[in-house]
């Protein structure tokens, strides 16, 4: 299966494509990074099992 390159995708239409795609787990894991990577928020082994939830809290917080 070939996949998208997630690095050219901005983050809204990845995070579309890991929600869409909830068992491409290379799709998770570039999300993961880009979100650890930005600054503030910091994710910790537990968050990645909530991810979905704490996309939403973010995209709240947001609005």
């Amino acid at each position: 299966m070939n996949h998208p390159n997630f690095k050219t995708m901005n983050e809204p239409e990845l995070r579309a494509y890991v929600l869409a795609h909830r068992d491409d787990t290379d799709a998770f894991y570039a999300l993961a990074d880009r979100l650890k990577s930005k600054p503030g928020r910091k994710l910790s082994e537990g968050d990645f099992e909530k991810l979905p939830e704490i996309l939403a809290e973010i995209k709240q917080q947001k609005q």
